[in-house]
Protein backbone atom coordinates (compact mmCIF):
# COMPACT_ATOMS: atom_id res chain seq x y z
CA UNK A 1 0.00 0.00 0.00
CA UNK A 2 1.30 3.35 -1.04
CA UNK A 3 1.46 6.16 1.27
CA UNK A 4 -1.00 8.98 0.70
CA UNK A 5 0.30 12.56 0.63
CA UNK A 6 -1.07 15.65 1.87
CA UNK A 7 -0.10 18.99 2.08
CA UNK A 8 -0.46 18.67 5.44
CA UNK A 9 -1.18 17.09 8.31
CA UNK A 10 -2.68 17.75 11.92
CA UNK A 11 -2.26 15.45 14.69
CA UNK A 12 -2.69 16.39 18.35
CA UNK A 13 -3.36 14.47 21.76
CA UNK A 14 -1.75 11.62 21.47
CA UNK A 15 -0.58 11.75 25.32
CA UNK A 16 2.60 9.47 25.04
CA UNK A 17 3.80 8.24 28.28
CA UNK A 18 0.13 7.67 29.33
CA UNK A 19 -0.84 4.04 28.92
CA UNK A 20 -3.74 5.06 27.16
CA UNK A 21 -2.07 6.28 24.00
CA UNK A 22 -2.28 4.21 21.11
CA UNK A 23 1.19 5.36 19.78
CA UNK A 24 1.03 1.73 17.87
CA UNK A 25 -2.09 3.28 15.82
CA UNK A 26 -0.29 6.85 15.39
CA UNK A 27 2.91 4.47 14.10
CA UNK A 28 1.04 2.77 11.83
CA UNK A 29 -0.11 5.52 10.61
CA UNK A 30 2.78 7.61 10.20
CA UNK A 31 4.02 4.68 7.83
CA UNK A 32 1.19 4.93 5.36
CA UNK A 33 0.60 8.84 5.52
CA UNK A 34 3.31 11.36 3.97
CA UNK A 35 3.17 15.58 3.91
CA UNK A 36 5.13 18.48 3.27
CA UNK A 37 4.13 19.74 6.74
CA UNK A 38 3.47 18.27 9.56
CA UNK A 39 1.43 20.14 12.93
CA UNK A 40 1.47 18.54 16.11
CA UNK A 41 -1.17 20.34 17.73
CA UNK A 42 -0.36 20.17 21.13
CA UNK A 43 -0.51 17.45 23.92
CA UNK A 44 1.74 14.92 21.52
CA UNK A 45 4.14 14.37 25.14
CA UNK A 46 1.77 13.54 28.56
CA UNK A 47 4.00 15.70 31.37
CA UNK A 48 1.60 15.13 33.77
CA UNK A 49 1.25 11.67 34.25
CA UNK A 50 5.22 11.29 33.53
CA UNK A 51 5.28 13.15 36.36
CA UNK A 52 3.06 10.70 38.92
CA UNK A 53 4.72 7.62 36.98
CA UNK A 54 7.31 7.16 34.12
CA UNK A 55 5.71 4.99 31.72
CA UNK A 56 7.75 4.97 27.85
CA UNK A 57 7.58 1.82 26.05
CA UNK A 58 9.80 1.50 22.95
CA UNK A 59 6.69 1.95 21.09
CA UNK A 60 6.70 5.87 22.38
CA UNK A 61 10.33 6.18 21.18
CA UNK A 62 9.43 4.35 17.53
CA UNK A 63 6.81 7.63 17.33
CA UNK A 64 9.64 9.99 18.29
CA UNK A 65 11.87 8.62 15.64
CA UNK A 66 9.69 8.05 12.92
CA UNK A 67 8.45 12.20 13.40
CA UNK A 68 12.67 12.99 14.07
CA UNK A 69 13.14 10.60 10.29
CA UNK A 70 10.43 12.49 8.59
CA UNK A 71 12.00 15.85 9.79
CA UNK A 72 15.27 15.08 8.02
CA UNK A 73 14.25 13.33 5.02
CA UNK A 74 12.48 16.96 4.22
CA UNK A 75 9.18 17.62 5.96
CA UNK A 76 8.76 20.54 8.02
CA UNK A 77 7.36 19.35 11.23
CA UNK A 78 6.12 22.01 13.76
CA UNK A 79 4.94 21.35 17.78
CA UNK A 80 2.66 23.80 19.13
CA UNK A 81 2.56 22.50 22.86
CA UNK A 82 -0.40 21.73 24.77
CA UNK A 83 -1.46 22.08 28.35
CA UNK A 84 0.41 18.25 28.93
CA UNK A 85 3.18 19.02 27.77
CA UNK A 86 3.29 22.70 28.67
CA UNK A 87 7.65 22.47 29.50
CA UNK A 88 7.80 23.05 25.57
CA UNK A 89 6.52 26.32 25.83
CA UNK A 90 9.84 27.60 27.42
CA UNK A 91 11.62 26.79 24.26
CA UNK A 92 9.35 28.99 21.40
CA UNK A 93 11.74 28.96 18.30
CA UNK A 94 14.01 26.74 18.98
CA UNK A 95 14.63 23.54 17.15
CA UNK A 96 15.20 19.60 18.64
CA UNK A 97 16.07 17.74 15.93
CA UNK A 98 14.16 19.58 12.81
CA UNK A 99 11.22 20.04 15.03
CA UNK A 100 10.14 23.06 15.51
CA UNK A 101 8.64 24.60 18.53
CA UNK A 102 6.28 27.34 17.90
CA UNK A 103 3.38 28.62 20.70
CA UNK A 104 0.81 29.19 17.50
CA UNK A 105 0.73 29.83 14.01
CA UNK A 106 -0.87 31.05 10.97
CA UNK A 107 -1.40 28.55 7.84
CA UNK A 108 -1.76 29.80 4.42
CA UNK A 109 -4.30 27.52 2.91
CA UNK A 110 -4.44 25.80 -0.51
CA UNK A 111 -7.98 27.46 -0.51
CA UNK A 112 -6.77 30.97 -0.40
CA UNK A 113 -7.53 30.95 3.31
CA UNK A 114 -6.33 31.45 6.60
CA UNK A 115 -6.03 29.05 9.15
CA UNK A 116 -5.04 30.03 12.68
CA UNK A 117 -3.38 26.57 14.48
CA UNK A 118 -3.06 26.46 18.48
CA UNK A 119 -3.90 23.56 21.11
CA UNK A 120 -6.83 25.06 22.79
CA UNK A 121 -5.99 25.15 26.60
CA UNK A 122 -5.79 28.44 26.92
CA UNK A 123 -9.72 28.82 26.78
CA UNK A 124 -10.45 25.62 28.97
CA UNK A 125 -11.46 27.83 31.98
CA UNK A 126 -11.16 24.48 33.87
CA UNK A 127 -7.17 24.31 32.76
CA UNK A 128 -6.55 27.82 33.16
CA UNK A 129 -7.77 28.67 36.33
CA UNK A 130 -8.38 25.60 38.45
CA UNK A 131 -5.21 23.30 38.20
CA UNK A 132 -6.69 21.07 41.06
CA UNK A 133 -10.27 20.30 39.30
CA UNK A 134 -8.15 19.76 36.11
CA UNK A 135 -5.95 17.09 38.01
CA UNK A 136 -8.90 15.97 39.51
CA UNK A 137 -11.08 15.60 35.84
CA UNK A 138 -7.99 14.11 34.49
CA UNK A 139 -8.01 10.82 37.26
CA UNK A 140 -11.62 11.04 36.04
CA UNK A 141 -10.62 10.23 32.13
CA UNK A 142 -7.58 7.80 33.25
CA UNK A 143 -10.55 6.33 35.04
CA UNK A 144 -13.02 5.87 32.05
CA UNK A 145 -9.57 4.53 29.97
CA UNK A 146 -8.98 1.88 31.94
CA UNK A 147 -12.66 0.54 31.53
CA UNK A 148 -11.94 1.30 28.06
CA UNK A 149 -9.02 -0.82 27.84
CA UNK A 150 -10.70 -4.14 29.35
CA UNK A 151 -13.88 -3.11 26.68
CA UNK A 152 -11.26 -3.26 24.14
CA UNK A 153 -9.88 -6.40 25.03
CA UNK A 154 -12.89 -8.12 25.05
CA UNK A 155 -14.28 -7.01 22.03
CA UNK A 156 -11.21 -7.92 20.35
CA UNK A 157 -11.54 -11.28 21.37
CA UNK A 158 -14.76 -11.68 20.24
CA UNK A 159 -14.13 -10.27 16.59
CA UNK A 160 -15.69 -6.95 17.01
CA UNK A 161 -14.40 -3.58 16.09
CA UNK A 162 -12.78 -0.85 18.60
CA UNK A 163 -14.98 1.13 20.01
CA UNK A 164 -14.63 3.97 23.22
CA UNK A 165 -16.51 3.70 26.11
CA UNK A 166 -14.45 7.21 27.76
CA UNK A 167 -15.70 9.35 24.17
CA UNK A 168 -19.32 7.51 24.47
CA UNK A 169 -19.68 8.35 28.41
CA UNK A 170 -18.52 11.77 27.73
CA UNK A 171 -21.08 12.88 24.91
CA UNK A 172 -23.89 11.53 27.76
CA UNK A 173 -23.04 14.02 29.80
CA UNK A 174 -25.30 16.67 29.29
CA UNK A 175 -22.31 19.30 30.79
CA UNK A 176 -20.05 18.01 28.69
CA UNK A 177 -21.53 18.44 25.37
CA UNK A 178 -22.31 21.79 26.48
CA UNK A 179 -18.37 22.69 27.52
CA UNK A 180 -17.34 21.11 23.96
CA UNK A 181 -20.67 23.58 22.21
CA UNK A 182 -18.92 26.64 24.24
CA UNK A 183 -15.19 25.76 23.45
CA UNK A 184 -15.67 25.47 19.91
CA UNK A 185 -17.58 28.52 20.00
CA UNK A 186 -15.02 30.48 21.83
CA UNK A 187 -12.05 29.22 19.41
CA UNK A 188 -13.74 29.90 16.44
CA UNK A 189 -14.40 33.85 18.01
CA UNK A 190 -10.46 33.54 18.60
CA UNK A 191 -9.41 32.85 15.27
CA UNK A 192 -12.10 35.85 14.04
CA UNK A 193 -10.07 38.07 16.07
CA UNK A 194 -6.74 37.41 14.56
CA UNK A 195 -8.31 37.65 10.97
CA UNK A 196 -8.10 34.03 9.90
CA UNK A 197 -11.23 32.68 8.32
CA UNK A 198 -10.42 28.85 10.44
CA UNK A 199 -8.91 27.58 12.96
CA UNK A 200 -7.57 24.44 13.81
CA UNK A 201 -6.86 23.20 17.45
CA UNK A 202 -7.42 20.03 19.13
CA UNK A 203 -7.50 19.46 23.18
CA UNK A 204 -10.76 18.19 24.06
CA UNK A 205 -10.70 14.83 22.33
CA UNK A 206 -13.57 15.73 19.65
CA UNK A 207 -12.64 15.57 16.14
CA UNK A 208 -15.01 17.34 13.96
CA UNK A 209 -14.32 19.63 10.75
CA UNK A 210 -17.65 22.32 10.90
CA UNK A 211 -18.29 25.80 9.57
CA UNK A 212 -19.42 28.38 12.82
CA UNK A 213 -20.90 31.97 11.43
CA UNK A 214 -18.68 32.11 8.60
CA UNK A 215 -15.49 30.40 10.53
CA UNK A 216 -14.58 26.91 9.52
CA UNK A 217 -13.51 24.75 13.03
CA UNK A 218 -11.14 21.94 12.99
CA UNK A 219 -10.77 19.85 15.83
CA UNK A 220 -7.90 17.30 15.03
CA UNK A 221 -9.18 14.81 17.86
CA UNK A 222 -6.78 12.76 19.40
CA UNK A 223 -5.09 9.61 19.46
CA UNK A 224 -6.46 8.11 23.18
CA UNK A 225 -9.90 7.42 22.01
CA UNK A 226 -10.44 7.98 18.25
CA UNK A 227 -6.86 7.66 16.59
CA UNK A 228 -7.77 10.76 14.39
CA UNK A 229 -5.77 13.18 12.24
CA UNK A 230 -7.11 16.19 9.69
CA UNK A 231 -5.24 16.42 6.17
CA UNK A 232 -4.97 19.63 4.08
CA UNK A 233 -5.21 18.14 0.62
CA UNK A 234 -3.47 19.88 -2.03
CA UNK A 235 -6.37 21.88 -3.46
CA UNK A 236 -7.63 23.12 0.18
CA UNK A 237 -10.18 20.97 1.02
CA UNK A 238 -9.49 19.15 4.75
CA UNK A 239 -10.44 15.42 5.30
CA UNK A 240 -10.66 14.13 8.94
CA UNK A 241 -9.14 10.47 8.78
CA UNK A 242 -9.51 7.73 11.97
CA UNK A 243 -7.02 5.15 11.70
CA UNK A 244 -9.13 1.68 12.95
CA UNK A 245 -6.37 -0.92 12.17
CA UNK A 246 -3.07 -1.98 12.78
CA UNK A 247 -3.41 -4.08 9.31
CA UNK A 248 -2.84 -2.07 6.00
CA UNK A 249 -5.59 -3.67 4.81
CA UNK A 250 -8.18 -2.45 6.72
CA UNK A 251 -6.72 1.38 6.68
CA UNK A 252 -8.89 4.70 7.15
CA UNK A 253 -12.47 5.66 7.49
CA UNK A 254 -13.30 9.17 6.27
CA UNK A 255 -15.52 11.80 7.72
CA UNK A 256 -18.36 10.56 4.83
CA UNK A 257 -17.51 6.87 5.76
CA UNK A 258 -17.51 7.72 9.55
CA UNK A 259 -21.15 9.45 9.08
CA UNK A 260 -22.30 6.71 7.88
CA UNK A 261 -21.63 4.66 9.84
CA UNK A 262 -23.38 6.70 12.40
CA UNK A 263 -19.96 7.74 13.97
CA UNK A 264 -20.36 11.35 13.47
CA UNK A 265 -22.30 14.09 12.89
CA UNK A 266 -22.56 15.42 9.26
CA UNK A 267 -19.35 17.26 8.60
CA UNK A 268 -18.27 20.09 6.22
CA UNK A 269 -15.12 19.00 4.45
Amino acid sequence: MEPRHFRTLFISDVHLGSKAAKADFLLDFLRHHEADTIVLVGDIVDGWRLKRSWYWPQVCNDVVQKLLRKARKGTRVVYIPGNHDEFLRAFPGMHFGGIEVVERMMLDGADGKKYLILHGDEFDVVVRNARLLAYLGDWAYDTAIRINIILAAVRRRLGMPYWSFSAWAKLQVKHAVNFIGEFERVVAEEARKNGADGVICGHIHHAIIQDMDGIRYINTGDWVESCTAVAEHEDGTFELITWRSLASSVPALTAIEMRDEGELAPQAA
